[in-house]
């Protein structure tokens, strides 16, 4: 039974955060190979000396954004246990073959196989994130492609979920069943569980090896998971069930683009709980997102000294030629 001040379910995912090396590199991939839209160019309002960058779909929208704390020459992280092991984008669901051919053109090793009956494609960064394009997007998909770089019936639509690696399955599935989260599968020593109507952006994969080293952060690894509240009012609700659970998560932090808390599932994986508002249109419309470098009001002050200290980045990687948009060429 629920009672007036529970929280609503939540949505599925927010947004993905993870480390990279070199930015400009990050960026000829996220939004040169892979079309994502630059929706936010700011910095890691912690340590404003570093970029913050956002990729999405056109507008931004909560569900689609992948994050970058870019520090130039970091040292590399190792994969392991109590890390996200994967983040899977979704995709057209009979683009495979044409992103295999169009990350093959650009020098990109995948792999191609199929997981709960429905194909995929492995690769990594540069700076060894591994990466996931499902091929999950069927029918009238609502969320909106970007479509400058790489056409709309083949552009990556968001997220499709993530893969948390874990020594022990039953702790996690125990923090994830209050988060609202359900079992729905099992294959192997991969186990599933969903949130809301279970589609693209609301999976969460629990791969257990509990003989595998455990994860140690850095360049190549995935910070922090963030998933969706409503609103301020709902992520209150939720940071109190969450505090009853033991999660201890944090108090509330602004980010400007949306308000958080943070908190570790008993496994080691960091998670964040984020509001959907107010968005990226808070500070720049929409159709100019990610062209200037955007500061909160407490470090506008300091803009002068802030763009002195982070490397140039340059100009968004240029459209491609028509056989390139379209898989061909070399």
């Amino acid at each position: 039974m629920t009672s007036k001040n529970d929280p609503r379910p939540m949505a599925g995912i927010h947004h993905v955060t993870a480390i990279a090396g070199d930015p400009r590199r990050n960026l000829d991939l996220y939004a040169g190979v892979l079309g994502l839209r630059l929706v936010k160019k700011t910095v890691n309002f912690d340590d404003p000396s570093t970029y913050h960058l956002y990729y999405g779909d056109a507008e931004g929208s909560p569900g689609s954004i992948m994050t970058f704390f870019p520090w130039p020459g970091a040292r590399r992280g190792r994969h392991g246990v109590g890390q996200t092991a994967a983040t899977a984008f979704a995709v057209p669901v009979d683009s495979i073959g044409w992103w295999r051919d169009r990350l093959q053109a650009s020098g990109i090793a995948s792999d191609e196989s199929e997981r709960f009956g429905g194909p995929l494609l492995t690769l990594r960064d540069a700076d060894g994130l591994v990466l996931e394009l499902v091929g999950s997007v069927t029918g009238d998909d609502p969320r909106p492609p970007w479509d400058r770089v790489v056409p709309s019936d083949h552009a990556i639509r968001g997220f499709d979920g993530v893969t948390l690696q874990e020594a022990d399955e039953e702790p996690t599935a125990a923090a994830l069943e209050v988060m609202g989260f359900r079992r729905l599968a099992e294959d192997g020593r991969r186990v599933r569980f969903v949130t809301g109507d279970g589609g693209s952006g609301a999976r969460v994969d629990v791969l257990v090896t509990p003989d595998a080293a455990r994860g140690l952060g850095g360049a190549g690894t995935v910070h922090h998971v963030a998933f969706r509240a409503v609103d301020d009012a709902d992520q209150l609700a939720w940071r109190s069930r969450l505090a009853r659970a033991m999660l201890q998560p944090t108090d509330v932090k602004d980010r400007n683009y949306f308000h958080s808390i943070y908190y570790r599932e008993p496994g080691g994986v960091l998670f964040e709980l984020a509001t959907d508002p107010p968005g990226f249109t808070v500070d720049e419309p929409l159709d100019a997102l990610g062209e200037t470098l955007r500061l909160p009001p407490w470090l506008e002050p300091a803009r002068a000294r802030i763009e002195a200290v982070l490397p140039p980045l340059g100009d968004l990687p240029a459209a491609p030629s028509e056989a390139e948009a379209t898989g061909g060429g070399t």
